[in-house]
């Protein structure tokens, strides 16, 4: 019967890590195949095309040449390799400027009319360019489909601009919002580490039990709180506080934003770091202390040094809060997708950025798939920040 026993619980073991190892695996397969999806495809809305005089040298333009054109902020084709004629935008009201309306009589509910009269009128205009439907389109002989770049994976992580839902092409470039997660969490941390350690120490070494009793179910509690009540504290305390300080437009910034989850990332560090530091063999700290060093020299060359894995693994969920906060980030830092170059400036993060738009991305469009994709950076970001830690922990035990 006991061994019937064993069995059943080994085979419910078993069966449960399986299905927990599987479920895990399944839902970064689902995360990749969905991110990967974004690349390769035309940043331009499915069923438009952008119209030209077949006359016109250019042939294919970047989703960047696109909008500095449709922003007006090119004004001659030779800024996109053409020849030096004035670009002339054309869109879909001002048809009426150029037909009268006895010829564009029944337009509004036939499609190919006005595509034949939008054909017509740019197959006349060497400089124009339209951003029509492509739904019955008719073309002639004057006029010419031009080719968007599909989205590439250095355009992606090199782009410095972030407008998914940009008319006539959408902007994909991930780097102010990568540069803006590295800024904020990477303060966070070297704010909270030093802090959390020299809390862990306190509580495991030196404090009285009375002391400890006390201030660990506090600082257990602070894991505890949700991460929109930190954001409000941030946003009606550090805010004002950084702002007047450093005398500042506004002052939702990074540096606002690393604090606030230096604040967030403290009760993990100071729970996971004193229960390591605590677990700390006492004939260790005998024989230090039998061997004539101090209390602070056991602490520093013993206690720490032993409960290395340990504090290494604060690190880990620390750096693991920093980088994934949402609520928080998004409510204190400005949510500006611009390339930061001072930790006062307002910035966007990855987590910011899902949270703040996968509720209005089209399931399955470039928007949702450019949003998984910033979900695998994510994951990417926080697996290496795991194993360079474990990296530096391992060869210090080994040195050891």
């Amino acid at each position: 019967m006991k061994k019937i026993f064993e069995k059943a619980a080994h085979a419910v073991l078993f069966t449960s890590s399986t299905v927990s190892i599987i479920t895990v695996l399944l839902i970064i397969l689902f995360l990749f195949r969905e991110g990967v999806g974004l690349f390769g495809k035309k940043p331009i809305e499915d069923g438009q095309v952008l119209l030209v005089n077949k006359l016109n040298p250019v042939s294919k333009l970047t989703s960047d040449e696109l909008k500095n054109i449709f922003d007006q902020e090119y004004t001659n084709w030779r800024k996109v390799g053409g020849t030096n004629d004035s670009i002339l935008l054309f869109r879909i009201d001002d048809i009426f400027n150029y037909y009268t309306e006895e010829e564009l009589a029944g337009i509004d509910t036939n499609i190919q009319l006005l595509n034949e009269k939008v054909s017509e009128l740019v197959g006349k205009q060497i400089g124009m360019v339209a951003f029509i439907s492509k739904t019955q389109l008719v073309l002639n002989n004057k006029v010419k489909i031009i080719e968007v770049e599909p989205v590439s994976v250095s355009g992606f992580f090199g782009g410095e601009l972030w407008f998914p839902t940009s008319q006539p092409a959408a902007q994909f470039g991930v780097l102010p919002l990568l540069l803006g997660t590295l800024w904020v969490s990477l303060l966070a941390i070297l704010i909270a580490l030093p802090f959390g350690l020299a809390t862990a120490v306190y509580m495991a070494e030196i404090a009285r039990p009375s002391v400890r009793s006390m201030l660990k179910p506090v600082v257990e509690l602070l894991a505890g709180i949700p991460s929109v009540v930190y954001g409000f504290f941030g946003l009606i305390v550090i805010v004002p506080l950084v702002q007047q300080l450093f005398n500042l437009p506004v002052g939702e910034t990074g540096l606002a934003g690393s604090i606030v989850l230096a604040i967030m990332a403290l009760p993990t560090i100071i729970t996971v770091a004193e229960d390591s530091i605590r677990n700390t063999p006492r004939s260790m700290k005998e024989a230090s202390l039998a061997l004539g060093a101090t209390h602070w020299q056991t602490i520093y060359r013993v206690i720490i040094p032993y409960a290395s894995s340990g504090i290494t693994a604060a690190v880990i969920l620390g750096i693991g809060r920093a980088i994934g906060e949402t609520m928080a980030v998004l409510m204190v830092t400005g949510n500006a997708a611009i390339i930061p170059h001072t930790i006062l400036q307002p910035m966007r993060t990855i987590p910011a950025t899902i949270a703040a738009e996968l509720g209005e991305a089209a399931k399955g469009g470039m928007h949702y798939k450019a949003l998984f994709a910033l979900g695998c950076i994510l994951f990417l970001i926080t697996m290496l920040v795991n194993i360079t830690v474990e990296f530096i922990s391992g060869g210090k035990r080994i040195k050891r």
